[in-house]
């Protein structure tokens, strides 16, 4: 992580401080330090659309989203953003935040995830809302969803309905599926003006990924 901070402004300092508290980085190449620095870059570009944001409470949200890891296939993925919410407020305790503000932290942490199904009901938790699901959808959410099917040893997609059609949506067995099944979905949920238009860019690029495979595959 040398140098990560950087990656951070215009709040580096707190960044250094609670990238260092994160510890070693796992081996889930979808919730490293890259997918944070794109998180970070999203939430950046909404914010400066949103003058009342928070940012030094958004950069906080954003490097502690993940801070605890649940693999994808785990019965404890609804709660993974929950568990997140309740080690970052331990995280900042350094930092003397107000309480108001550490559960400020923690309730954007814990809103930022679509298994969770909570609503966001502050502008940072928003923001924090869609830019982590930014950087499912889009060309990276093309990349990362293969990556993760990698992972969970799925096939890329059912060589006798590619498409779903007539069967029901299975993402666990089939990569392909998961575009139907959520990232689409997730493409229509944004909340801020600037989220949502961005949103609408990456949908195009999964759409068009989408009817280019299942031409190839034919």
């Amino acid at each position: 992580m040398t140098g990560a901070p950087s990656m951070f402004a215009p709040h580096d300092a707190l960044a250094a401080k609670l990238v260092a508290s994160l510890g070693p980085e796992g081996t889930d190449g979808s919730h490293d330090l890259t997918h944070i620095h794109r998180v970070w870059r999203n939430a950046l570009a909404i914010a400066a659309t949103e003058p009342a944001a928070d940012t030094e409470l958004l950069l906080a949200a954003v490097i502690l989203h993940d801070c605890v890891a649940v693999e994808k296939d785990s019965p404890l993925r609804s709660q993974a953003s929950r568990l997140s919410a309740e080690r970052a407020r331990g995280l900042v305790e350094p930092l003397g935040w107000t309480a108001g503000r550490v559960d400020a932290l923690a309730h954007a942490i814990a809103t930022h995830s679509f298994s969770a199904g909570l609503p966001p009901e502050t502008l940072e938790a928003r923001i924090m809302q869609d830019a982590d699901r930014l950087d499912a959808i889009g060309a990276i959410g093309i990349a990362r969803c293969f990556y993760v099917g990698g992972r969970m040893q799925s096939g890329l997609y059912s060589p006798e309905d590619p498409a779903a059609e007539h069967r029901p949506l299975d993402d666990r067995r089939f990569a392909l599926d998961h575009f139907k099944a959520k990232l689409f979905r997730v493409a229509d949920g944004f909340l801020t003006p600037t989220g949502q238009a961005m949103a609408a860019d990456r949908a195009r690029v999964m759409r068009a990924f989408v009817d280019t495979l299942l031409g190839e595959i034919g």
